[in-house]
């Protein structure tokens, strides 16, 4: 018996990925009021109507409590798609010339979006990208919170200010993400439905030999 077409989604994934969402907006707008509280660039300071949490140290608590859900939502997201093949489905292979000739599309407003069961090589390096980017993150975030018990991983990031610096960048680069992200989706809104419904049927993944994994009937298992 075959296996039944599931979602592109799966509930799982759904939730993960608003409780993901939800947590980093939390940790960037707490971020950006921890760093008014000390300048890394003595030119850009974020206006307070952006940041949350108030004085320093009600940020730092919104910050810690966004930094765990973060962590453990992540290292279920991780496993989940370790787990289900999910990662080495939709995002490998990322082929050079693929990815550059989808760029220039991207550029040029000729990338086609009437499929979003498949990821073009910019999603895919993207959503790849990304995730290295929260993995540093969180362990430049470690560092700079922990500098006396973890001195190796400050050492690792160049000294405290170092690991500041690097914590600075992953957060500009996690946004530039989200920008590019959200604008894409309202581009093609059913992305946003397909992230709350679970979206179009998919086949289950095919075997190499090309056939679709097949379940055995309960009747004739041993």
């Amino acid at each position: 018996m075959r296996k039944r077409s599931k979602p592109l989604h799966p509930w799982p994934l759904r939730v993960m990925h608003w409780i993901n969402a939800l947590a980093m907006l939390l940790m960037i707008g707490s971020g950006w009021k921890i760093y008014n509280d000390e300048v890394l660039f003595g030119w850009l300071h974020f206006p307070d109507w952006i940041t949350i949490g108030g004085e320093a140290q009600g940020a730092l608590q919104w910050h810690f409590f966004a930094m765990w859900v973060l962590m453990l939502n992540g290292l279920a997201y991780l496993a989940y798609g370790f787990a289900t093949g999910r990662f080495r489905r939709k995002f490998l292979p990322i082929r050079v010339t693929e990815f550059v000739a989808d760029l220039r599309n991207a550029l040029a407003l000729r990338l086609s979006h009437a499929d979003i069961t498949h990821y073009n090589a910019v999603q895919k390096l993207l959503y790849t990208g990304i995730i290295l980017v929260i993995v540093v993150q969180v362990l430049s975030g470690w560092a700079i919170w922990k500098p006396v018990q973890l001195s190796e991983l400050v050492t690792l990031f160049g000294g405290f200010q170092g690991g500041r610096l690097v914590h600075f960048l992953g957060m500009a680069a996690i946004v530039g993400f989200l920008v590019v992200h959200v604008a894409l989706a309202l581009i093609v809104p059913k992305t946003i439905g397909a992230m709350i419904t679970g979206g179009p049927k998919v086949d289950p993944p095919v075997d190499p030999d090309g056939q679709a994994p097949v379940v055995a009937n309960s009747s004739t298992a041993p």
